[in-house]
């Protein structure tokens, strides 16, 4: 089904800057999030009519409400969005519509020197005849996650403009700093009052996400000792060689850009460093528990070795958990994982289940007592300038909760 008021919900979102920034000691992480929620998300709910609309500041996230029409219980389903993107170029978004693509062209990405080639991108290859949407080559889209933002203000419109189509009561929430992993930890349950959610926040049509890595994150401090390299001898410790022997020693071959679908990596995301001391931020990704500890131990392992190597305390580890696969937990909730499968099949689409290679919002949440698979949203290439959505996967999307929606009334009967 079309929806006649996605595309320009969606336009206008993505050129509202709202990233997040991982370094910043505010929450939600940016004041520019804050202000997208407050002064357009929640102005476009009110314009609608939802209820109980309100910003629930300790979350940092605007919540809402669609009554339910029908006068027996129905279990409260909620879907999720997350407001910020990502850690690209997001100022000045200048979308580009490239209608009725023809499926092995390459589209230039406004007037800049960048393309996005099917060659390169062969899901591109997929949406001939569909509608492609860009950004212009110097920005990121903010298709992540602002196709499943658009999408979920589509559906409660189109919900409350159609009454014959019964349903319980339905929550919507529209969350800070998914991009940076911070958000979800801040995220009321007992105020988003559901009994399950689907984060609205996935790739291609078809994808379902109910499995994800476990992860956990590690910061590596090295103290060398300068001296001038003319009496270095016996006496410099160099803490970037030291920093790269740490790094060599790790598994080659057991990093991102070395693996794929279930193959757990380590992967080292930043190196600063001079004579005196460098720094390294890693993160470990495993999709089973026993997998991660395993990874954990021998970074730990490996830095106890070089400090006893160096007869001190050179290496200073700090490491911590940031969320575990939600397969675990979900295997109990598998009912809602169907409810979804039995829309996508309504909806014809063919279902993947292939586990995600990251983690979503819901991976936390999960874990916090509000089960919460993921949903497609319809983002393609996320993160950079060669971002893209196709405005049908968006209508799908929509398609698949009300479908969703239909489903849990008629079984709840």
């Amino acid at each position: 089904m079309e929806y006649p008021t996605l595309l320009p919900r969606f336009l206008k979102y993505v050129k509202v800057n709202s990233r997040s920034d991982e370094h910043s000691n505010r929450f939600p992480s940016t004041e520019r999030e804050e202000k997208f929620q407050k002064e357009v998300i929640m102005k476009d709910l009110e314009e609608l009519g939802l209820s109980d609309i309100h910003y629930n500041q300790k979350a940092g996230c605007v919540i809402a409400e669609i009554p339910s029409n029908v006068d027996y219980e129905v279990p409260v389903m909620g879907f999720l969005a997350h407001c910020d993107t990502a850690d690209f170029n997001s100022e000045n978004v200048k979308p580009q519509i490239n209608e009725n693509y023809d499926g092995v062209s390459k589209i230039q990405l406004g007037d800049s020197e960048f393309y996005l080639d099917p060659e390169v991108f062969p899901n591109m290859k997929k949406y001939k005849g569909q509608t492609i949407i860009t950004a212009s080559g110097d920005t990121l889209l903010g298709g992540d996650d602002k196709c499943g933002v658009s999408e979920l203000v589509t559906f409660a419109e189109y919900l409350l403009a159609h009454p014959e189509i019964k349903h319980g009561r339905i929550r919507l929430g529209f969350t800070p700093d998914e991009e940076i992993g911070t958000g979800a930890g801040h995220f009321d349950v007992e105020d988003f009052a559901a009994d399950f959610a689907f984060t609205v926040d996935g790739e291609a049509p078809g994808k379902l996400d109910w499995g994800t890595f476990s992860a956990a994150q590690f910061g590596l401090d090295i103290q060398g000792v300068n001296v001038h390299p003319a009496v270095a001898k016996g006496q410099m410790i160099n803490a970037i060689q030291l920093a790269i022997d740490f790094q060599s020693q790790l598994p080659q071959d057991e990093v991102p850009e070395k693996t794929e679908g279930r193959e757990g990596f380590y992967h080292l995301m930043n190196f600063e460093g001079t004579v005196d001391h460098a720094h390294l931020d890693y993160i470990i990704r495993d999709f089973e528990r026993d997998g991660l500890e395993a990874r954990k131990q021998v970074v730990k392992d490996l830095v106890a070795k070089m400090n006893q190597e160096l007869g001190t305390d050179r290496l200073q580890l700090k490491m911590w958990d940031q969320y575990y696969n939600m397969a675990d937990e979900l295997k109990k909730h598998m009912d809602i994982v169907d409810l979804a499968r039995d829309a996508y099949k309504a909806e014809g689409l063919e279902i993947n289940e292939d586990p995600v290679r990251g983690g979503t919002d819901g991976s936390q949440l999960t874990y916090m007592g509000l089960p919460c698979p993921n949903l497609f949203a319809g983002e393609e290439n996320m993160h950079g300038r060669y971002e893209y959505t196709v405005l049908e996967s968006m209508y799908k999307a929509v398609d698949v909760m009300l479908t969703m929606t239909k489903l849990l009334a008629e079984r709840s009967k």
